[in-house]
């Protein structure tokens, strides 16, 4: 059995941290399964409470573990790994082996105001569709999507119904555009109430904010702004040494 050495330089809390995310990763603590009570960790480690609680709370924090009041202290779902490339949400979540859906929230035709037009490369006034849905994954809220598209580029876009179908799939195949290209940007932040209510998130919950700007043939086809689950999501990426001049 793991055990804590009192005379490494590792802090206490993070041998503990290290030894649970052992649990985890091996399955002996599966996904949903209840981590033994502090009590019982400061017993079988020899530890105090503040120590197992420090541990404790940097995977709650991490989002390794979550806690249900009055129940315990759970292991959490992994987290999803953000796609940091031009794909759909619907083409992204059949890779992972889960089933995508969505619900429309709104649909209209918008005329664009200075900022947007300047973001889609259009002239302010000019017609644009506005999408907004509820995206899930194996029928759990995961983001918002806020879509905004040139009339003239989709004309009829709001006559096709776009229920657990994929807006990029749809744009390709009516209308040839082909997404190519892409501009992200993230940003973290805290959900408004009508958004934490629709992804299931307590109020003020973190999310992380995405905006987007999808290009066909070098035309600015799509301006997309998602609100995403913090707590479901992560960042990953790889870091280069830049080159060395001679």
């Amino acid at each position: 059995m793991a055990h804590i050495d009192p005379d490494s330089p590792v802090p206490k809390y993070f041998q503990l941290r290290e030894i649970l995310l052992d649990l985890i990763d091996s399955d002996e603590l599966s996904i949903g399964a209840a981590i033994p009570s502090e009590r019982e960790l400061c017993q079988r480690f020899g530890l105090s409470r503040m120590t197992v609680r420090q541990a404790v709370d940097h995977l709650v924090s991490e989002g390794r573990l979550h806690r249900v009041p009055g129940k315990g202290t759970f292991v959490a779902r992994p987290k999803i790994e953000l796609a940091l490339q031009l794909t759909s949400f619907t083409d992204d979540m059949r890779a992972r082996g889960m089933i995508p859906g969505s619900r429309d929230l709104d649909r209209r035709i918008v005329r664009a105001s200075a900022h947007l037009a300047k973001e889609l490369g259009i002239q302010p006034g000019e017609e644009v569709h506005f999408i907004e849905r509820l995206r899930m994954a194996d029928g759990e809220p995961l983001s918002i999507e806020r879509a905004h598209i040139p009339v003239k580029l989709a004309p009829g876009l709001a006559d096709h119904d776009l229920s657990d179908k994929s807006l990029y799939e749809l744009l390709e195949s009516r209308y040839g555009l082909v997404m190519d290209a892409g501009e992200l940007t993230i940003d973290g932040g805290l959900a408004d109430p009508s958004d934490a209510d629709l992804l299931k998130l307590p109020p003020g919950g973190a999310v992380l904010l995405l905006q987007r700007r999808s290009f066909s043939g070098g035309v600015c086809a799509e301006l997309g702004v998602s609100t995403y689950r913090a707590d479901r999501y992560q960042l990953r990426t790889m870091l280069e040494t830049p080159a060395r001049r001679g």
